[in-house]
């Protein structure tokens, strides 16, 4: 892929002037030897990893930088490490006199460096240890503060390297997780068409376009990435990037997330606040995406659209309480906030609703998506086995609530609640 190409700004027939400014980007075996080119005009380096990232390839990342590096910071969490505000503050405690931070991980690693750097407005690099997921080259940093999932707008980084020596030696979960993340944006890019057509909201064809190629490069990689297949690997991490940039050419995340992933964010969020299992950000995602498409199907079922019933303020409240525990008052004030509660979108259908079920339409079935999961080792029941029918319901119907974004969610709970 040539990212030169993709790094060039342009004005665009939409109407933005798409930029996005990573210094550079090395994908491919080896990339790593690429690191000290990278990091010439910086003096003082802080690296960030955990213990698992670590061990990946942390020792041979301090190698290459030398003398540059400054700090070190490992951080060590029994499981899991989160973005969240007690991280935030670790790294803080080592930027004394650094001019540059340089993460080694993938999601979470990126997203903390990048929220940290941004804040603090130093530029970050990440040497990616897994093609997991599609935010190494976006704006934003998806962190947990005030026990809600909120994506920050932040800025890009300055370096990413992804060795495919490294990246091929991720766990599979992981390399099933980032194909899952891709695979998902057949839901989010109808998504935002769709949001398009209902609330008039901003749409760029070419990025969508170019976000749909990388989907159909992709799409049918599943039993390569199962082989760890050198190029297959290569080709989603191409995919990952490419994603971001997109990401970055709009100033949001919008292109690259929808539905699947406010139902993501709800199980990561519900299973920290109460302590239950749930599965990586893309295995997620896609599993979500299948769900997402159940939702959409029904809809398709629809000759007429008509509301079902009002909105109950008293009882959407007290469920929201009992479903978001501790983050619940944030979730309550984002969508009074918003306000679309109040709003009467059931005009709108009516009128639009042919282009809406041609919008619908254009996703793969149910029954298509799952043989793409099944390719990689997916297995859409373990979705329902893992979460039980009471969380997938509640996630149905509030899973929108933890954003400000317009998706299939709320054209269900509008017709179908």
């Amino acid at each position: 892929m040539d990212f030169k190409a993709l790094l060039k700004p342009f004005d665009c027939e939409c109407g933005m002037h798409h930029s996005c400014a990573i210094g550079h980007i090395y994908i491919g075996k080896g990339a790593l030897s690429a690191l000290p080119e990278t990091v010439r005009e910086f003096d003082h380096i802080l690296l960030v990893a955990d213990e698992n990232t670590n061990a990946v390839c942390g020792e041979q990342v301090r190698d290459l930088l030398g003398r540059k590096l400054t700090r070190s910071l490992i951080l060590h969490r029994d499981g899991v490490v989160i973005p969240n505000e007690e991280a935030i503050a670790e790294v803080e405690k080592e930027l004394d006199g650094i001019d540059l931070i340089v993460g080694v991980g993938s999601g979470v690693i990126q997203d903390l460096c990048k929220y940290v750097s941004f804040y603090h407005k130093l530029p970050y690099g990440i040497v990616c240890t897994a093609p997991s997921m599609d935010g190494y080259a976006s704006v934003g940093a998806a962190m947990i503060t005030d026990n809600m999932k909120i994506t920050y707008s932040c800025h890009v980084p300055h370096i990413i390297i992804g060795d495919v020596d490294v990246l091929k030696t991720a766990p599979m979960d992981m390399i099933r997780a980032g194909y899952g993340d891709i695979l998902g944006k057949f839901s989010c890019l109808n998504d935002w068409k769709l949001s398009a057509v209902v609330r008039g909201e901003y749409f760029c064809q070419k990025v969508y376009d170019m976000i749909f190629d990388m989907l159909q490069r992709t799409k049918d990689l599943g039993e390569k990435l199962q082989q760890r297949d050198e190029d297959a690997i290569t080709t989603l991490m191409e995919a990952i990037i490419g994603v971001g940039i997109a990401m970055a050419y709009v100033g949001s995340s919008r292109p690259a997330s929808g539905s699947e992933h406010h139902l993501s964010h709800y199980f990561e969020i519900t299973g920290i606040l109460n302590d239950e299992p749930y599965f990586n950000h893309g295995t997620d995602v896609v599993y979500s995406t299948v769900f997402t498409q159940m939702l959409r199907e029904e809809l398709l079922q629809l000759k007429v659209p008509a509301a079902k019933g009002g909105h109950d303020r008293a009882e959407w409240e007290e469920k929201i309480r009992t479903v978001y525990t501790a983050a619940a008052q944030g979730v309550i004030d984002l969508q009074d906030k918003m306000g679309w509660y109040e709003q009467d979108r059931l005009s709108v259908y009516r009128e639009k609703w042919q282009e809406i079920r041609q919008t619908l339409a254009e996703v793969p079935s149910c029954e298509e998506l799952k043989a793409y999961i099944a390719s990689v080792g997916l297995d859409y029941s373990e979705y329902e086995k893992l979460y039980s029918a009471e969380k997938l319901e509640n996630a149905r119907w509030y899973a929108k609530d933890l954003k400000d974004r317009y998706s299939v969610l709320w054209l269900y709970y509008d017709l179908m609640k």
